[in-house]
């Protein structure tokens, strides 16, 4: 029987694996930090044969509020991701499962590998509406990338969507894909119109670091990224260095920073209420936004969320915060779940790859419900 995490994203620590019934596994933290809820590891054992996998001592994870009633994924070929059966018991996953070949992955969302990213960027520059910039390093010297589409002209509104700044929500570049791929869809009308009026900076990945070393919510060293927005340095946080650097350059009309959340089975977004310069303007754009959202798609609502921030209170450290309060623009964080979405629950398979995609391409039909009237 094998265990191995020596691949992109890895991150798993064998206990004991020597029976098939009691294989013991933990989580390592994020490097410089004391975050850990990731997992993504390789189980090479006996085909038809019962495991049951224990990874233990999620007492002291990031969120042990996430574990209860969450299914983990298992994928054979690394493309088709499926929920196996598990429990949550004594502060141990447990994961029982009878694997059908002789190898079978684990993780706690789908992974989007550093490869698979390459190969988008690289896909997305070669229509004529996309032109793909540097930005910079990061601390592991990954080059920081951003997608720009549309193009750019007096008069149109700068939309931003920046995603993954917590290298283990995964389901934030999925999203930012199916963004990606409606946006390029030269017969798509919704697309035709934004990009007549607007010009879209895509950053599919704020942390590749993190990505490629298997964290949950930091960089290389431990910081994180969406904690920075207030005062970012080139040692600690290059990564939201560089991204204000450009938006200072280019303008900002709007920001989407796209999240995952490990408790909440919902699909929900966060707004700037907390902000010194919150406005009726921006109240009403926000409420446009999520009505238009709401009529989009019912993968999309707005019962369940966060607490909102108490007038003037908001953590100005916070990307979406930050972004609304220096550019006075409209600014959600838009969270998606780590297990299913309740108000549409799908047991083979919970929140998905495809439904982020999906997802991505809806939020668009909001944006276009508010681009008119950003300025």
């Amino acid at each position: 029987m094998i265990i191995t995490s020596q691949f992109d994203s890895g991150n798993i620590r064998v206990i004991e694996a020597t029976d098939p019934q009691n294989i013991k596994l933990a989580i390592n933290p994020d490097n410089g930090a004391e975050f850990s809820q990731w997992f993504h590891f390789k189980l090479q054992s006996t085909k038809f044969t019962e495991h049951r996998l224990l990874i233990c001592d999620l007492e002291n994870s990031a969120y042990p509020d996430g574990w209860p009633g969450y299914q983990a994924l298992a994928s054979y070929d690394r493309d088709e991701w499926f929920r196996v059966d598990t429990a949550y018991e004594d502060h141990n996953l447990i994961i029982d499962f009878v694997p059908e070949y002789d190898s079978v992955y684990f993780a706690y969302f789908i992974p989007y590998s550093y490869e698979r990213h390459q190969d988008f960027i690289s896909q997305a520059q070669m229509s004529f509406e996309c032109e793909l910039r540097h930005l910079g390093f990061t601390l592991d010297n990954r080059d920081m990338s951003l997608l720009v589409i549309g193009e750019e002209a007096q008069g149109k509104n700068k939309i931003w969507i920046t995603a993954r700044q917590h290298p283990g929500e995964s389901m934030a570049e999925w999203l930012a894909e199916g963004v990606v791929r409606r946006l390029l869809d030269e017969d798509d009308g919704v697309a035709k119109e934004l990009l007549n009026n607007n010009v879209f900076y895509i950053i599919p990945n704020m942390n590749p670091d993190g990505s490629a070393r298997g964290h949950l919510r930091t960089n290389a060293v431990g910081t994180n990224l969406n904690r920075e927005w207030a005062d970012p340095s080139l040692d600690k946080s290059p990564e939201v260095y560089y991204t204000l650097k450009a938006m200072d350059e280019y303008g900002v009309d709007m920001l989407l920073d796209i999240h995952g959340d490990e408790a909440l089975p919902y699909n929900f977004v966060a707004g700037c209420e907390g902000n010194p310069n919150y406005s009726a303007r921006l109240k009403d754009l926000e409420n446009t936004f999520k009505e238009a959202l709401l009529l989009a798609t019912p993968e999309f609502q707005d019962v369940h969320g966060y607490d909102k921030d108490e007038a003037g209170k908001a953590n100005l450290s916070i990307g979406a915060n930050a972004v609304g309060h220096r550019y006075d623009c409209l600014s959600y964080t838009l969270e998606m779940p780590f297990k299913d979405n309740d108000n549409l629950p799908d047991a083979a398979y919970g929140w998905s790859a495809a439904r982020c995609q999906q997802l991505g391409e809806d939020l668009l039909i909001a944006v276009r419900a508010v681009s008119n009237k950003l300025r």
